[in-house]
């Protein structure tokens, strides 16, 4: 006779203190996949009874925007800074998060806006510069990303940003054509700065440089979801910038098969390989 095992008080204690909510839809890739959040641990619990208990409260709405965001929940997360917002509409920072949320579901437009808004709010807000950047490039508007990244790199809030910066200001000029530009800037970093090779934007840097193969960026970065995704998508463009898609699609295809769908890189490959498919389409003439 089998005995079901017994559950103490004690242990349904602790498995039930902290209830695990529903994991809520967040994004649906270009083939349909349906991406939605993490179980809440407690975090987004505990700061929404914070919220509750003074709900016209910037900053308690702020730490639960972040609790969310945490956990993926971006769409909770926006609404949340959108309430803050409607309690003070000249915070700068309200509109650095939401516009970063609102890329990381993939509505650039809305991102641009914010991201717009609070640079006219707070001119020297790395963040913002950084995202400005980001929904530029998605547009296509290289240029446009350039002049954001360059901007944000003369502030960037620690070596990490720095190199992140510095990436996407590569990958922007050489997208725009401007590789001679890209290839000096990536050359001549300053002498204190030392590339942080176990980092992915580090990685690509690397890369760029000539100091590793596409292989090797790629082989020897963190395995996460969203790591995995931006080193593929870095190797991808670094193709891109060569005018070569058809060694750019396998990395552009890898980085969306992580399933890392938050980061930047995910969303970005999947819109490079629609842009890539769409191109091989049309008529020649």
């Amino acid at each position: 006779m089998r005995h079901r095992p017994i559950v103490s008080a004690l242990a349904l204690a602790v498995l039930t203190a902290v209830p695990l909510r529903a994991q809520t839809p967040q994004y649906t890739s270009f083939a349909g996949v349906k991406h939605v959040s993490q179980p809440d641990t407690g975090a987004v619990a505990r700061a929404a009874e914070a919220v509750k208990a003074d709900p016209k409260n910037v900053d308690k709405l702020f730490a639960l925007g972040m609790a969310q965001t945490s956990i993926r929940q971006l769409r909770e997360a926006i609404a949340t800074f959108t309430k803050a917002m409607a309690i003070d509409p000249k915070q700068a920072r309200l509109y650095r998060q939401r516009g970063h949320r609102y890329i990381s579901v993939g509505e650039f437009g809305k991102a641009m806006a914010d991201l717009t808004k609070g640079a006219a709010l707070d001119s020297m807000d790395y963040g913002i510069w950084y995202h400005l950047g980001v929904a530029n490039f998605e547009a296509g508007k290289f240029d446009a990303a350039a002049k954001a990244f360059a901007r944000g790199r003369t502030m960037p809030p620690s070596t990490n940003e720095y190199t992140g910066s510095t990436d996407w200001l590569w990958m922007s000029l050489a997208r725009a054509g401007r590789m001679d530009e890209a290839k000096r800037m990536v050359m001549t970093l300053p002498d204190t700065f030392k590339i942080p090779v176990n980092y992915a934007y580090g990685r690509r840097l690397m890369l760029y440089r000539g100091e590793l193969t596409p292989e090797a960026v790629v082989a020897g970065g963190d395995t996460s979801d969203v790591q995995q995704a931006t080193l593929n998508f870095g190797v991808g463009t670094w193709y891109m910038a060569q005018h070569d898609t058809a060694h750019a699609r396998p990395y552009f295809e890898r980085a969306v098969a992580t399933k890392g769908w938050p980061a930047f890189a995910y969303l970005l490959s999947e819109r490079t390989l629609k842009a890539i498919d769409a191109k091989g389409k049309r008529p020649r003439g």
